[in-house]
């Protein structure tokens, strides 16, 4: 399992157990002491997007397990709409009982700059566990001539924004990293938002858009039947599910890196007892090989990080962002 570069936890012996989530079968016996009966009623997780995504889909891989050995039902509670934040907001008005939590993406830490909310990721939210990440990669149509993120620029260079690329919607993850990309390797492409993954894949796939930069999780069938061309992907390190892709870390962009993650957390306020026995449940489920099979279907790379690594980390991206969609004027309702 590949584990991100997070932020410090305040206990290093202690990450690291939970992060190799060999902790969490010992803990938590002891720590079902200290909740004062918690959980005893069904246990709600929303999902901020509409069913058959991949936060559906990582939630749903958890839930079956986590009902299990917490013994109370987990029920998947679909909210979808206006990029995330309508389940986000959601769940930061809930009571902060250990009853409500929300399986959030990258979308809980753009959404911050991008929106004017009633919410805040730093503030409204008590922070359980990175599930795990994803890359992008950027893809382009066979019948293009581009047979490298080189030969790209080139041309980008040369006719600037006369070459588009599709992405899921306007301050989507995958639009700001290839904002950032743009900015860092001095070219102009012409965006084209979608209105989700869908309709982007179906043109990126019939060729009537030359460029797609999507999270693998869609496109991996697509790359491995050579329907699409991959050119880079935005993690730092190769991909074990896009073997021979190079990041863009090694085509020129030193310290580029953007990922999509799902992340596990409730309203701000719930007890830390529960906080942490929700995460040493999670991580216990996701050190079991079919739920590990299961992610990786996903092209998921599993981390299951402490809650301080979390709200460290979604500080971090909130705050590395920020500065790209503040630096483009880029605005949720261009």
């Amino acid at each position: 399992m590949r584990k991100p570069a997070l932020p410090q936890d305040p206990a290093p012996s202690r990450r690291s157990l939970l992060l190799a989530g060999l902790a969490a079968p010992l803990a938590l016996p002891a720590l079902a002491q200290g909740v004062n009966g918690w959980p005893d009623r069904p246990i709600r997780i929303v999902v901020p997007f509409p069913p058959g995504g991949s936060n559906d889909v990582v939630a749903r891989i958890l839930q079956p397990r986590m009902q299990e050995i917490l013994g109370r039902p987990i029920v998947v509670d679909n909210r979808a709409g206006a990029s995330g934040s309508v389940g986000n907001g959601e769940a930061a008005r809930a009571a902060p009982d250990g009853y409500t939590w929300l399986l959030a993406n990258d979308t809980l830490a753009t959404n911050d700059t991008l929106m004017q909310l009633p919410y805040k990721a730093t503030q409204n939210f008590s922070y359980c566990t990175l599930v795990g990440t994803c890359p992008y990669a950027l893809v382009t149509h066979p019948s293009t001539p581009f047979q490298s993120l080189a030969e790209l620029i080139q041309a980008a260079k040369a006719r600037p924004r006369t070459l588009s690329y599709a992405t899921t919607g306007v301050g989507s993850g995958a639009h700001i990293a290839t904002v950032l990309l743009q900015q860092r390797g001095g070219f102009e492409l012409e965006h084209v938002p979608y209105r989700g993954g869908g309709p982007a894949l179906q043109d990126a796939v019939a060729g009537h858009v030359p460029l797609f930069m999507s999270n693998i999780v869609i496109i991996l069938p697509h790359i491995r039947e050579g329907r699409l061309r991959p050119l880079g992907i935005t993690q730092k390190t190769p991909s074990r599910y896009l073997p021979g892709v190079v990041p863009f870390v090694s085509q020129g962009f030193p310290d580029f890196e953007a990922l999509t993650y799902w992340l596990l957390v409730g309203p701000a306020g719930i007890p830390q007892p529960i906080v942490q026995r929700m995460q040493q449940v999670a991580a216990q489920v996701l050190q079991e090989p079919q739920v590990q099979a299961r992610m990786a279907e996903q092209g998921a790379d599993i981390v299951a990080a402490t809650p301080a690594q979390t709200e460290a980390f979604v500080r971090s991206e909130v705050e590395k962002w920020g500065a790209v969609i503040r630096d483009n004027n880029i605005r949720a309702e261009s």
